[in-house]
């Protein structure tokens, strides 16, 4: 099929590629919303929006929220002054899924991995141990969650992100969860819905 070229050389699928990667493909602005907006609503990535109010008391040592069903994680500050909104992995099967209050305990650069015990019985054939490097499941960044076993993370593999493809954990692109490290502290609020 030939492509039919107007006197300035754009061609009708140069055109529609340009929309779509314009309007249809998230960016990372699109993903930072804020907003004082009452209540939940959606934006322009379908990503359900939530007001910390909703979720926490107060925003003591900050809060993170990570909605499992909209596959994104929320993060305010103490102060408010800073809001960020990046689209995470989430586990696998509800079974996998722990919802709930909880709080950060420790921070890992370069975190090394050992599977969960039930993590080897389903898969056996994984490694007993993986240390720091880009063969880690954790990323580049790790936030260690009051729940054992559990954290949120960052991942090697980009094609985790925005799906259903964890063992338990949230999972955000490394260079998010990087930033997210720097944010949060010791002692975070963290909910997972």
């Amino acid at each position: 099929m030939k492509q039919s070229k107007n006197r300035h050389g754009i061609s009708r699928r140069r055109v529609i590629a340009g929309f779509a990667a314009t309007t249809l493909i998230p960016t990372p602005a699109v993903w930072a919303q804020s907003g004082s907006t009452a209540g939940t609503h959606r934006n322009v990535s379908s990503f359900r929006v939530a007001q910390w109010q909703d979720h926490f008391e107060t925003l003591k040592n900050g809060a993170i929220l990570s909605d499992t069903q909209s596959k994104v994680l929320q993060y305010w500050s103490e102060d408010q002054s800073v809001y960020r909104l990046y689209p995470s992995s989430v586990p696998l099967t509800e079974d996998l899924t722990r919802l709930g209050y909880t709080t950060i305990i420790r921070k890992v650069e370069g975190p090394s991995w050992r599977p969960t015990p039930a993590m080897k019985e389903r898969n056996p054939a994984w490694p007993d141990y993986v240390g720091p490097g880009p063969e880690n499941p954790l990323g580049t960044h790790a936030l260690y969650l009051s729940w054992q076993y559990y954290r949120i993370h960052g991942t090697n593999d980009t094609r985790k992100i925005g799906r259903k493809s964890s063992n338990g954990c949230i999972g955000l692109y490394n260079e998010q969860i990087a930033e997210l490290f720097e944010l949060a502290t010791i002692g975070t609020q963290v909910k997972l819905i």
